[in-house]
């Protein structure tokens, strides 16, 4: 998708308007003043709601045409919850709801009048349109235009304009994040494999940031012998690409994300069933999500100075591939028994957070990756786990989840399962014993890289891809999870 699509205004007065959305509390009660658009339309809007089982619940909505009195062709009563609990994350959901209703109407111009709303709600109206706009459509040559959303431009009414822009304009770069990497996670993996992957990335210098991309030759002699491994099956060279971002004060030192980058995981020779196994496009959503971290922070000039470390490689099972039973020395000199090569994203992680840590000596690292089905047993399909050695750095996870919408859950570390992940010929193996725990003793693994520096791990299996979206600001498909999170989490904790 192209990220200008969806066009943004800010203005002081309604005017005529194709579609005019109206905020609406449970109880049938009109947001902040809206109420004087029902006065102006004689009551027609309340008995409209009286009519319908429409009564202000979050994300609900009611269609009412061409009301007399009002200077608008449609109106869009949209939920917005209890009276008195109007968070940003409610407006966000009004507004996206609100958007979709009519997005197939053939009107062009939504326009929402959030009332007595502050600025900075008026800036989440307008940031949750665009990110409720998002398609992923490049490849659809043949769609039938009463299939393609007319709606290209969002007009919020505010009391102060200014200001509104103002708030708007960090929030606009967090979407152009959020929409690439969607955009990433959403790619077929015939077209995003590791350097078509490092290639866009390179691209993101033009907002600002260092990237440099390390092949094979580069990682070799470096020692990342577990990384290479996972990709030594596939005929596309895997790829390391650090990305930095220095907005903070000079010889201050970094904060780090390392992201799982593979970008297509056949389990290699532990190969996985053919049944689903198409979905294993988007085992790089961590390496997606902390590309759309910097790209945010770039975009908005975060104060603070980070670093962004992706594993990119290719899993796949010809006569190169590794084998069950190999023993490979990763970069920090351990060795590991590979028991099975479908675990893969934990050795190409096991190098990258080494050499994060070895080389920026960061403040912390956060390493995020679609690492184990476990975790989808253990949460289900709305929350990430989040595993630590550091109670301030999963503190700031666990702090930002809320207030972006995007869940999370910490989970233990014990220090008696490590003998689990033991391995009786290498210093360590790549699976736990048998099926219990995979996704602590995955975890756990990790963190025998990180030489002690402060760390979480964020498990996104549950939340990298979602089939049945229930939250109107992330259609059906990729969601770009994590960068929202960590951008709200940097931006509360560790800017200057």
């Amino acid at each position: 998708m192209e990220l200008s699509r969806m066009k943004v205004e800010f203005v002081a007065e309604a005017g005529a308007a194709e579609v005019l959305a109206l905020l609406v509390h449970e109880g049938r009660q009109f947001a902040g003043q809206n109420a004087e658009h029902d006065e102006k339309a004689g009551g027609s809007l309340a008995r409209a709601m009286k009519n319908s089982r429409f009564n202000g619940a979050p994300n609900s909505t009611l269609i009412v045409a061409a009301p007399q009195g009002v200077s608008a062709d449609t109106i869009v009563l949209t939920g917005a919850g209890a009276s008195g609990a109007l968070s940003d994350l409610t407006v966000e959901a009004a507004a996206a709801a609100a958007y979709h209703a009519v997005k197939l109407s053939g009107a062009t111009t939504l326009t929402l009048d959030v009332g007595s709303l502050s600025a900075e709600q008026a800036a989440r109206a307008a940031f949750a349109v665009r990110l409720a706009a998002y398609r992923f459509d490049k490849y659809l040559t043949r769609q039938k235009p009463e299939k393609i959303p007319s709606v290209t431009t969002v007009r919020v009414v505010t009391s102060d304009v200014k200001a509104a822009e103002s708030a708007f304009a960090p929030l606009s770069a967090v979407a152009d994040a959020v929409l690439f990497s969607r955009d990433l996670v959403a790619e077929p993996a015939n077209v995003l494999y590791p350097a078509e992957f490092a290639r866009r990335v390179k691209e993101l210098e033009s907002l600002g940031l260092e990237v440099e991309i390390l092949g094979e030759a580069e990682m070799e002699k470096l020692g990342m012998r577990t990384l290479l491994a996972v990709g030594q099956g596939s005929v596309r060279e895997s790829q390391l690409a650090v990305i930095k971002w220095n907005g903070g004060k000079a010889g201050d030192a970094p904060i780090a994300f390392v992201g799982k980058g593979v970008c297509f995981d056949t389990g290699g020779i532990s190969i996985k069933p053919a049944d689903g196994m198409e979905e294993m496009k988007w085992d790089m959503g961590g390496a997606a999500a902390v590309t759309g971290l910097m790209h945010a922070l770039a975009g908005r000039k975060a104060k603070v100075n980070a670093v962004g470390v992706l594993g990119l490689v290719e899993n796949m099972p010809d006569g190169d591939a590794q084998r069950p039973g190999d023993v490979v020395i990763s970069m920090s000199g351990q060795s590991v028994e590979v028991l099975n090569t479908d675990a893969e994203g934990r050795l190409v992680l096991a190098d990258c957070l080494w050499y994060t840590q070895e080389r920026f000596k960061p403040q912390f690292m956060i390493d995020l990756a679609t690492l184990t089905g476990a975790m989808i047993i253990s949460l289900g399909m709305e929350y990430a786990g989040v595993f630590s050695n550091d109670d301030g750095v999963a503190g700031g996870v666990l702090e930002a989840g809320p207030k972006v919408g995007e869940k999370v859950w910490r989970m233990p570390l014990p220090a008696e399962y490590e003998r689990h992940i033991d391995s009786p010929i290498a210093d360590v193996k790549n699976m736990g014993n048998g099926r219990a725990g995979g996704s602590i003793t995955a975890a756990l693994f990790l963190q025998r890289f990180t030489n002690g520096t402060p760390w979480a791990h964020i498990d996104i299996a549950p939340t990298a891809w979602v089939k049945d979206s229930r939250n109107p600001t992330v259609p059906d498909g990729a969601v770009g999870w994590g960068v929202r999170l960590l951008d709200r989490m940097v931006a509360d904790k560790y800017e200057a």
